[in-house]
């Protein structure tokens, strides 16, 4: 008996003892912008990942099954618009798309692209998912018809598509108290975001490690988005304070085993 109580004092003298760390930890940054009344706060694990859409290479979409033979992507339903402004973007650009763009032009021409669905505008969906979502089999290209009209004009592609498509998988949430003081928080997009349905989904890429593969950090790689979402300087600023030495960076959940 004196043997193992031996042993026992060796291994707690010998390994350190880690205690669990919780499923949804992260860290966050946050600075004040006194010119706007404003604080900003954002999900530095999140930024600093390596998570990158996997549309088309492994992606299993947004069902209640694995859908990855489908290739829709989180583009199952109608997209919602955020305003009439955000409506009318994409009405104006979906009358640029071409035939060699856009699978379904013709049913865009017939149904037409917007419906309405539990009172809010949204893309009209087929049974292939959004209307704009090219499938697999189609000769231009699988994926968003306005991904090929910026790819052959040079032009950003948020500037062609509903907002939420590419702001996906950021959400930046405003908040604003009694004095008028707003807080503007950018972090990734949950389950929980998109409603009841989101506990549907069998599968979401933030949460899962598959999609953690990326070569550049998240606020790298999606740097053009956060700054339309922002704005340069405070996203100056919080790139200065992710790159500043000798911070260890929490390392995001769905990558922890």
């Amino acid at each position: 008996m004196q043997g193992v109580w031996n042993l026992l004092d060796c291994l707690s003298g010998c390994v350190d003892i880690v205690p669990p760390v919780p499923l949804d930890l992260h860290e966050w940054i946050s600075f004040e912008d006194d010119t706007h009344r404003r604080t900003w706060v954002f999900d530095a694990t999140f930024l600093r990942s390596s998570w990158n859409c996997i549309y088309g290479n492994g992606c299993m979409g947004v069902l209640d099954t694995d859908t990855a033979h489908l290739a829709q992507g989180c583009c199952s339903h109608g997209a919602h618009f955020i305003d009439d402004a955000d409506v009318q973007t994409v009405v104006l650009s979906s009358a640029r798309l071409k035939s060699r763009h856009w699978q379904h032009k013709k049913e865009g021409k017939r149904l037409g692209i917007l419906d309405v669905e539990d009172g809010a505008t949204v893309t009209r969906s087929l049974d292939s998912g959004c209307i704009f979502l090219n499938g697999p089999d189609f000769e231009g290209g699988m994926g968003c018809a306005f991904h090929h009209l910026a790819a052959e004009t040079g032009e950003r592609k948020m500037d062609l598509q509903p907002d939420v498509c590419w702001q996906l998988p950021l959400r930046l949430v405003e908040e604003t108290d009694d004095h008028g003081y707003v807080t503007s928080t950018l972090r990734e997009w949950k389950r929980r975001d998109w409603g009841p349905g989101g506990d549907d989904f069998h599968w979401w890429c933030t949460e899962t490690h598959e999609a953690f593969d990326g070569g550049k950090p998240v606020y790298q790689y999606l740097r053009d988005e956060i700054i339309e979402m922002v704005g340069q300087r405070p996203y100056d600023q919080l790139v200065e304070l992710l790159e500043r030495p000798k911070w260890e960076p929490l390392p995001h959940p769905a990558t922890r085993r």
